[in-house]
């Protein structure tokens, strides 16, 4: 720790690059959910020292082509701002920098120093990144596959933070100015939890020294705690939404309420669940609907591990929308009959660790499979959790079968068309 800021520092002679990291954590909420989302990008436009766009860039050449950038993501109910920079390691260069001390030092100068205008963010850049926001809100709809994902969500947590879209909403945007934002920038500053995570050939006592020089003021600052709703959510009834645009493939979404989190003790069950079901080519939604019946030209699931959530995604013909519901709630009922072969189970072990292995050959899945720890108050070190993947029963992935409620059925179809989609 430094001061309330929280540091993880993990020293690996694996990789040729150092990897920094900055989380902030923040409320999904409806007030605030647009400002977080924009924060990243304005930070990014300049710094007290290095204050436009081409001075900014030259200066991560300069850094011997850094990368950095910001962006923000949504675990559960916690909205998070995350600042990645990958620097090489001075070790592997001939001239030798301190490109550690110095890469430390312009990353928190664009977190803590940003170029501003009458004590406040510059207007200009505010505006720009405002537009560039409203584009990405806008260009959802061109890619139907994460639209329909998100009004899927959208629809099936109503009246939940969750609902929200991580990038914001377009109404918001008005009311959002360089002096509003910065006001609201210095509270995330002081209140907001915040993690930095140090990955690469360094020694702890190196980054603590230099995170504590850059970062000890802000530090000091008292956090507040975000607080999240349970995942257990009964489904009293299940939902169809049918939603119409020009569209030629049909896109079939389905959300499952798991009333599992990832601290849970079954959640090894709730991985194997998933992967016996759908995350893998192996799985049943894959052979069934895609393969046997032809119905579907992807079909998949997911986890939302802190929202307690399953998602279900297919693109089919528009005409195959019944066949492919029933086949797919065909394939929940089988897991909750057991109707599971041993060579399924062995399957999804070995892809599933297989998987959270190849996790560690990555520093930025290494910190974010960490980072998922920190939030969940639960510490489940890798080799733990595959020890408990390898015991899972069958027995195990029927009793979490039992427990998941398939919740709303979302069909994003043509316009046009005599046949009506069902459910």
């Amino acid at each position: 720790m430094i001061g309330n800021i929280r540091v993880h520092v993990c020293t690996s002679e694996k990789f040729k690059t150092t990897t920094l990291m900055a989380f902030f954590q923040q409320e999904l909420a409806p007030e605030m959910v647009t400002k977080t989302a924009l924060l990243p990008s304005v930070l990014q436009r300049g710094t007290a020292s290095v204050p436009t766009t081409i001075s900014f860039k030259r200066k991560l050449d300069d850094l011997f082509g850094a990368v950095l950038y910001g962006d923000v993501f949504k675990r559960g109910e916690r909205h998070i701002m995350q600042f990645a920079m990958e620097i090489a390691n001075e070790q592997y260069l001939k001239e030798a920098p301190k490109l550690l001390a110095e890469g430390i030092q312009f990353l928190s100068e664009v977190l803590l120093k940003p170029v501003l205008e009458k004590k406040a963010f510059k207007a200009a850049y505010v505006e720009a990144e405002k537009k560039n926001l409203k584009q990405k809100i806008e260009s959802l709809k061109d890619d139907k596959i994460r639209y329909a994902s998100f009004r899927m969500i959208e629809a099936m947590c109503k009246g939940e933070p969750f609902a929200l879209f991580n990038h914001g909403r377009i109404e918001d945007l008005a009311k959002i100015d360089a002096e509003n934002l910065y006001t609201y920038y210095q509270d995330v500053l002081s209140t907001c939890p915040i993690d930095f995570y140090c990955v690469g050939n360094v020694t702890v006592d190196e980054v603590m020294e230099l995170l504590e020089k850059q970062f000890g003021g802000v530090a000091k600052a008292a956090r507040k705690t975000i607080q999240v709703a349970p995942v257990h959510h009964p489904v009293s009834e299940e939902r169809v939404v049918i939603e119409r645009m020009n569209v030629k493939q049909g896109k079939l979404n389905i959300g499952c309420r798991t009333q599992t989190s990832v601290q849970d003790e079954d959640y090894p069950a709730l991985l194997m669940f998933n992967g016996i079901l759908g995350g893998f080519p192996h799985s049943k939604l894959f052979r069934n609907v895609r393969e046997k019946a032809s119905l579907a030209y992807y079909c998949s699931s997911r986890l939302e591990s802190h929202k307690g959530l399953l998602v279900i995604q297919s693109g089919i013909e528009i005409s195959n929308y019944e066949q492919a519901v029933n086949i797919i709630r065909e394939q929940l009922e089988n897991l909750r009959q057991g109707k599971i072969e041993e060579q399924e189970l062995k399957q999804t072990k070995a892809t599933l660790s297989n998987q959270l292995r190849s996790q560690m050959d990555r520093s930025y899945e290494m910190i974010f499979y960490h980072y998922q720890s920190v939030l969940s108050g639960m510490q489940r070190p890798l080799e733990e959790l595959l020890e408990q993947i390898n015991q899972v029963r069958i027995e195990e992935v029927q009793k979490m079968a039992e427990k998941v409620q398939l919740d709303t059925i979302y069909f994003l179809r043509n316009r046009g068309g005599n046949e009506d989609a069902k459910s």
